[in-house]
């Protein structure tokens, strides 16, 4: 306990003896931690605008012509028994060709030609949001198919995909990011130890002869990495929150809409970015001080 203040005197005055080589090692691992905010951020993003798509998700069931209405009604009871579903609408023959009126506005007026309805009967289902996977939709689509009075089931199969595979891709690209920022930054802190160490062989010398442990020549070099790379967290941590912080309040005003799109890094996060970048520097710290001899 009474080697701590020794311990901490002497690593910050060999941050402050190694002022520029330290601060271009902290501005590299902020850099790092920053680019992997930012692609967080971006993937958080994502994944709420994919959630946000995806509540809109739905299947249309389409009536067969030949189906009666007891058909109908049996149909709509399997549907509303269907834990699956969220909400269920039937629209009438009657009522599709007045949605489609409405979207035709002016050139409404080509329906008129035609005599009869040509527009079947449907049910509008959707979907809980845990259960959109293509592979269970399509199985889905496909049993509901088979029911008596079915004629044909839709429900934007590529679409579905593509955005499962979005989000899987994104994903996976976050934890490739992460571990090669963590190489990165273990790297950098490594090779900056490594530095530091040689550069003061005359004083490590000195202090061999004086009896010094192993522990006590190298602790100090434990606890710069430390310090480093937590100041490069917390510059990262912080210059993430201010470009946030700019993008709301400034951009903000002239889009408000935006303030409420934005997904941001939860407050947790930017507590434990500093801790991630010391952690990450004590490894590369521990790894240069066990490779060099006493």
């Amino acid at each position: 306990m009474k080697s701590i203040p020794y311990y901490l005197q002497t690593a910050l005055k060999n941050l402050w003896i190694e002022k520029w080589i330290n601060l271009l090692t902290v501005l590299s691992i902020s850099i790092g931690m920053l680019i992997l905010c930012t692609f967080s951020v971006i993937t958080l993003n994502l994944d709420s605008v994919l959630k946000q798509w995806s509540k809109g998700f739905g299947m249309v069931v389409y009536i067969n012509e030949q189906a009666s209405k007891e058909d109908e009604e049996n149909l709509k009871a399997l549907f509303m028994a269907d834990k699956d579903f969220l909400e269920i609408k039937y629209i009438s023959k009657e009522e599709a060709l007045t949605g489609v009126r409405k979207a035709l506005g002016d050139d409404a007026i080509i329906i008129d030609e035609i005599k009869e309805n040509p527009l079947p009967s449907s049910f509008e289902l959707k979907l809980q949001s845990k259960l959109l996977v293509p592979e269970y939709v399509k199985s889905k689509a496909a049993k509901m198919k088979q029911m008596a009075g079915v004629a044909e089931v839709q429900y934007g199969e590529q679409w579905l995909s593509s955005l499962n595979k979005i989000s899987e891709t994104m994903q996976k690209g976050a934890i490739v990011l992460g571990l090669a920022i963590f190489i990165a930054v273990t790297f950098i802190t490594y090779s900056t130890i490594k530095i530091f160490f040689h550069r003061r062989k005359e004083e490590v010398e000195t202090l061999k002869l004086l009896g010094a442990t192993k522990m006590f020549i190298k602790f100090p070099y434990l606890l710069e990495g430390l310090f480093i790379g937590t100041l490069g967290g917390i510059i990262s941590a912080a210059t993430i929150y201010s470009a946030y912080s700019f993008v709301t309040l400034r951009i903000g005003e002239f889009l408000p809409s935006l303030n409420f799109s934005i997904a941001v890094l939860p407050v947790q996060a930017y507590i434990i970015i500093p801790f991630a970048g010391a952690f990450m520097s004590l490894i590369g710290s521990y790894i240069a001080i066990g490779r060099i001899k006493y």
